[in-house]
């Protein structure tokens, strides 16, 4: 993990966060939010960075009002997986 200071107005630093964790905590969910909204982190890649399970990432993403990343590709892959699982042809 990267270390960076940033210098931040007192009212907007305080808004983050009472403690400096906290705000790297909120500075860091943040972040991820915007990333995965632009597509350039998967949930799974949320995750990890926020140490949250799948359930978890999805609650979290939910909780920020996130649409999720699911393109018709992984409709139709989900779809096949699942005739394949219950061996529909």
């Amino acid at each position: 993990m990267v270390e960076i200071t940033i210098k931040l107005p007192d009212m907007l630093a305080h808004a983050f966060g009472a403690t400096p964790e906290a705000r790297s905590q909120r500075l860091t969910e943040d972040a991820a939010v915007v990333e995965y909204r632009a597509g350039r982190l998967s949930q799974r890649q949320v995750g990890e960075m926020l140490g949250l399970d799948y359930w978890q990432t999805e609650r979290f993403l939910a909780e920020r009002n996130v649409p999720l990343n699911y393109s018709l590709g992984d409709l139709q892959a989900d779809r096949a997986t699942l005739d394949e699982v219950l061996g529909r042809p």
